[in-house]
């Protein structure tokens, strides 16, 4: 059977609250009434003494001292009797019997000095009454004594009228608690039902929505461990929806990059087979096709060594080299082709500048960078320059040539992208994997790199290489 957690909150409070309160009223009940009765007993105690300490101090007005008491006393509703040491009854406001009945335990106490309290008699006298008696002691012997009874009515009155009183307060009490229970666990009931619809929005991939949290209580954290849980999955949900976005468009690019050159070589072949090609074109169209098979097999390698460096595959063996040496290097190698595209390769390094790093690696990041700079840059320079910072050897590579588009200039690291402007008026018209390769071989030497670019000025990028081995 499905109980509602309202009705259960509900039940586990008013019952603590109700249980709470009978015990609290049967213990104040409880007080009260031993509070009047000790009170009655203690008042007629009272009385009893004062008369009787009159009586032994003027033996001769006896009569009206007895009179003048029981004037005042029966104003109160209390009669009182005097009898001797055989319960003969000597002087009485109210009991016409000739003797007091007592029980043995009741007269051998009071033959001992001591005091007799009944708080409530049904049975001896005309109604039920609450009565004490006294002893009458003259000269260390026991003479008789006093028996003073108030009818338990009076008292069963203000008992009853407290208990009434009571009453009234602790129905007003359980309502008001009821009407807290209801509030409070309307509240957290609320709470909870906030956490099972966003639980369910969520089941139904809805990650933005969010519960408002605090530290108040238990139900609060766990609405902050909620939000927290939300958001890493809306993050991980992200990364999952970029993760295949950027795998269609891997997909898309490379169908695209290996499109071009298949097509090209398919034509050639098509050509040299059917003889459609004059025998003058056939050494070009053979290098052509040599060329583009080169391309492919360089986007293969790409990707190959592209995949090793994300799934850690790649050991840098790092060693202390002269940054002078590599550089002209480099220039050596690049001269050729930035003469085609009418560039000149300047090298400004200090030939004392040492860098910790992998050689070829970093060999394969400084190729790729001087490439990228060739071919975005026509009738212009390319600038090689190295210097150190207090911590870290700085590798700067900079051209003159078209510059990278602003909203460009961060998607440049992403593998195959192609800006918009290349595509258009540069022949070559790619980023392809090369620069996707240099940022994350710079990351694996503990490196940065930036770049820097102004349209239709230059661009340059900046990398940064600790001195010292962090690993």
């Amino acid at each position: 059977m499905k109980v509602k957690y309202l009705y259960q909150q509900l039940v586990s409070h008013f019952s603590v609250i109700v249980i709470a309160f009978l015990l609290l009223s049967l213990l104040f009940s409880h007080y009260i009434e031993q509070f009047v009765y000790a009170n009655k007993t203690e008042e007629l105690q009272t009385y009893g003494q004062s008369i009787l300490r009159d009586i032994q101090q003027d033996q001769r007005s006896s009569d009206k001292i007895l009179k003048s008491y029981g004037q005042v006393l029966n104003g109160r509703d209390i009669q009182y009797s005097l009898f001797d040491e055989n319960s003969a009854i000597i002087y009485s406001t109210g009991i016409k019997t000739p003797l007091i009945s007592l029980s043995e335990k009741e007269w051998h106490d009071i033959k001992n000095g001591q005091p007799v309290t009944v708080k409530q008699d049904f049975k001896r006298f005309n109604e039920a009454v609450t009565f004490v008696l006294l002893p009458y002691v003259q000269n260390n012997r026991f003479v008789g004594g006093i028996l003073l009874t108030s009818p338990i009515k009076g008292s069963r009155e203000v008992i009853s009228q407290m208990n009434t009183y009571l009453l009234i307060t602790t129905f007003i009490a359980l309502t008001i608690s009821l009407l807290l229970s209801w509030i409070l666990s309307t509240f957290h009931v609320r709470r909870i039902k906030r956490l099972q619809d966003a639980t369910s929005a969520v089941a139904q991939g809805d990650y933005s929505v969010r519960i408002p949290s605090s530290d108040f209580d238990e139900i609060g954290e766990l609405a902050g461990d909620f939000n927290e849980m939300v958001e890493k999955l809306d993050a991980s949900m992200e990364e999952i929806e970029n993760l295949e976005n950027r795998r269609r468009q891997f997909m898309a690019d490379v169908s695209h990059e290996l499109r071009t050159p298949l097509t090209t070589i398919r034509g050639m072949i098509e050509g040299l087979k059917n003889n459609m090609i004059p025998e003058s074109e056939k050494e070009k169209g053979l290098q052509l096709a040599t060329n583009e098979t080169l391309r492919l097999i360089r986007l293969v390698n790409e990707n190959l060594d592209y995949e090793k460096i994300r799934s850690n595959q790649v050991t840098l063996f790092k060693q202390d080299i002269q940054l002078v040496e590599l550089v002209e290097i480099i220039k050596d190698q690049l001269d050729g082709v930035a003469a085609e595209r009418n560039n000149e390769i300047f090298v400004a390094v200090d030939p004392n500048i040492v860098v910790f790093a992998d050689y070829d690696r970093l060999t394969q990041i400084l190729i790729n960078i001087t490439k990228n700079s060739i071919q975005f840059t026509e009738n212009g320079r390319i600038y090689l320059r190295g210097y150190m910072s207090k911590t870290n050897c700085i590798i700067e590579i900079e051209d003159t040539g078209i510059g990278i588009d602003p909203d460009d200039v961060e998607k440049i690291w992403s593998r195959f992208y192609k800006a918009i402007v290349s595509r258009t008026t540069n022949p070559y018209g790619e980023f392809g994997l090369g620069l996707s390769i240099v940022k994350s071989l710079v990351m694996m030497h503990n490196g940065a790199i930036d770049v820097t670019s102004e349209k239709g000025k230059g661009t340059k990028f900046t990398l940064s290489f600790p001195v010292q081995n962090e690993n």
